[in-house]
């Protein structure tokens, strides 16, 4: 997978500057509001040579800008610079015709993947599994519909009546990630809700697979 739009030693010094736990704290207090460098200093009870080191350290990697006070001429003020955590977290632009979920069975995390990216992105989706079962889980549909969604199919499907060879697969169970290896583009850990068979079981495959799609779908574009 590419990344792009990232300045790897931008992103780097970035990083290596937050890692100093005063300048974390500095960042902190200004995700808020600005902040003079005295009231700075009055927080963290530093001198005021060790305070100008570490804003400096901030200045030059882009994390903070200083703006003169329009009362008292003398005075600064320290904000966080736009766009500074910009590019932190690696961001994959990456073009698709289609996503494909798959699961062991077909019959439950699939489901609920393709139906919640189905409700998040324009780009195609389809679901399958490795050996499909022969019945949706009713907790699978319980959980769809206690959510708003609608499941895409009627039934299970078996991955090789549905794979197409320029799908991107996300496999969403250790076992089919583990039977198909290198043919699945990304692998999402996702406990099996059926095996606790519990409602809360099923609430939390959910919002783990919630969390996952809502990073991955302003990443993928689809091919045109």
């Amino acid at each position: 997978m590419n990344i792009e739009g990232n300045d790897l030693t931008g992103r780097a010094a970035r990083y290596a500057a937050l890692a100093d736990p005063v300048r974390l704290r500095i960042v902190d207090l200004l995700t808020l509001g600005d902040v003079a460098p005295v009231e700075v200093q009055g927080q963290l009870g530093i001198s005021s040579s060790l305070l100008a080191h570490h804003l400096n350290q901030l200045q030059q990697v882009g994390l903070i800008v200083r703006t003169r006070s329009e009362a008292d001429r003398r005075r600064t003020y320290l904000h966080l610079a736009p766009g500074a955590f910009d590019g932190l977290v690696p961001f994959s632009a990456l073009a698709v015709r289609r996503v494909v979920f798959v699961c062991t069975g077909n019959s439950a995390r699939s489901q609920l993947a393709a139906a919640l990216w189905h409700d998040t992105s324009d780009i195609p989706v389809a679901s399958a599994g490795t050996h499909p079962a022969e019945a949706i889980e009713p907790g699978a549909m319980a959980t769809a519909s206690r959510h708003g969604l609608t499941l895409q199919v009627r039934a299970p499907r078996a991955l090789d009546d549905v794979l197409h060879v320029d799908d991107f697969v996300v496999t969403v169970c250790d076992t089919a990630h583990e039977e198909l290896g290198d043919a699945g583009r990304l692998h999402w850990s996702v406990p099996d809700p059926v095996r606790d068979g519990s409602k809360a079981a099923f609430d939390a495959a959910f919002e783990d697979l919630a969390t996952r799609i809502h990073t991955l779908a302003p990443q993928l574009t689809a091919t045109r």
